[in-house]
């Protein structure tokens, strides 16, 4: 497993990674084509109820897959995030049976 995560005029959090490279491992278990991920946290300036945003992109044979969020925790940005994700990969997945 892969995991880049990169922190956009935010500081660094060890917590956030730690949480982040939990939820990530348990996506890597449960498909086996991904070779890779990579994080992007950034905060909007100018969301005032919100602003706290998740970017993340999958490597996987074929196109990547790319989901973002926007909540007022990263923590949540990072779970609907997964959750998006989650979604294409079992399009992916059927895809793949199917050949």
């Amino acid at each position: 497993m892969n995991v880049n995560i990169r922190y956009v005029d935010v500081d660094v959090s060890e917590t956030l990674n730690t949480f982040t490279e939990d939820k990530l491992s348990k996506l890597f278990n449960r498909y086996e084509f991904l070779v890779g991920a990579t994080v992007r946290f950034k905060k909007d300036e100018n969301s005032h109820d919100k602003g706290k945003i998740c970017d993340m992109e999958l490597s996987l044979p074929g196109p990547r897959i790319f989901a973002t969020s926007d909540e007022a925790q990263y923590e949540v940005a990072v779970r609907e995030t997964i959750k998006d994700l989650e979604r294409q990969l079992k399009k992916r997945k059927q895809v793949f049976k199917t050949h």
